[in-house]
């Protein structure tokens, strides 16, 4: 059976892109995913975890921010986050998240980044080419 999941939604977070001793990359960032609704009732936002690993983390890490809208789709798995303590005893919790294998990014870029760009360098955003 396949397990294969594609989400559209804004980025919660600024993707946190951590190296391991090995050299393995890993990035994690957080998508708000709007569920479906009525036209009377108001649209919940289910949050979601995504995860992707060397190359994939590295092109995440470089062009997704925050507040961008992206399409991801990957795997479904679980996850688990950090025990905690109830009446003296441990308890791990698991979460699902997205185990990414591809994105594309949606829409214009948020307002934040376009700022940022415009105050970039003129030869910085067109790459380090010297003109003659």
């Amino acid at each position: 059976m396949n397990n294969t999941v594609m989400l559209i939604g804004r980025v919660g977070n600024k993707p946190e892109l951590t190296t391991f001793p090995s050299g393995k990359k890993r990035v994690r960032f957080s998508l708000a995913v709007k569920e479906f609704a009525p036209d009377d009732a108001e649209a919940q936002t289910l949050w979601v975890t995504v995860e992707a690993w060397n190359g994939v983390a590295e092109r995440a890490a470089a062009t997704i921010s925050k507040g961008r809208e992206v399409a991801v789709n990957g795997r479904l798995a679980l996850g688990f986050i950090d025990t905690k303590e109830k009446d003296g005893q441990s308890i791990e919790v698991q979460r699902p998240i997205v185990k990414l294998a591809g994105f594309h990014l949606c829409g214009p870029k948020p307002k934040t980044e376009e700022a940022a760009r415009q105050n970039e360098p003129q030869a910085l955003r067109r790459g380090s080419r010297k003109t003659a």
